[in-house]
């Protein structure tokens, strides 16, 4: 399965943020829509993810204070991306190696969604219920000799 076919069955929702926006409205969006990342886009192009991890770094090191501060200060500027042709397998091993619990999926220079480790567990998981299923067609229907 590719990364194309995983967000297929994700679904297209994609949230962005401005790079100079507070964190505040940054935090205050990724709880709005029950999100664990944004994209922050500026011009029309990707320039950093933004995730619970950086927001939760920043009040740690910073206090409260830290909500008043743009994205761009904390957000991840080289953020692990991939192709939609990607093999599950190698996104599964990347984000493994990479840390990364969220990928924007980039055709070329353009932003087609962005897959969660939830999103990559959640088709593995329905891939492997549809062979589980075709194997025990073929065995019920197993032809005698």
């Amino acid at each position: 399965m590719q990364t194309r076919e995983i967000l297929r069955i994700k679904g297209d929702a994609l949230f962005t943020v401005a790079p100079d926006a507070p964190l505040a409205e940054a935090l205050a969006a990724m709880v709005a829509q029950d999100a664990g990342s944004l994209v922050v886009m500026e011009r029309g192009c990707l320039c950093g993810m933004l995730t619970f991890r950086e927001l939760l770094r920043a009040i740690t090191d910073r206090g409260p204070d830290a909500l008043t501060i743009p994205v761009e200060a904390v957000m991840v500027r080289d953020a692990l991306q991939v192709g939609p042709e990607v093999e599950m397998d190698e996104l599964q091993r990347l984000m493994l190696e990479s840390r990364a619990r969220y990928v924007p999926v980039m055709d070329g220079s353009t932003l087609v969604g962005v897959l969660s480790f939830r999103d990559v567990a959640r088709a593995l998981v329905e891939e492997q219920s549809f062979e589980n299923q075709m194997l025990k067609g073929y065995i019920r229907n197993w032809p005698e000799e």
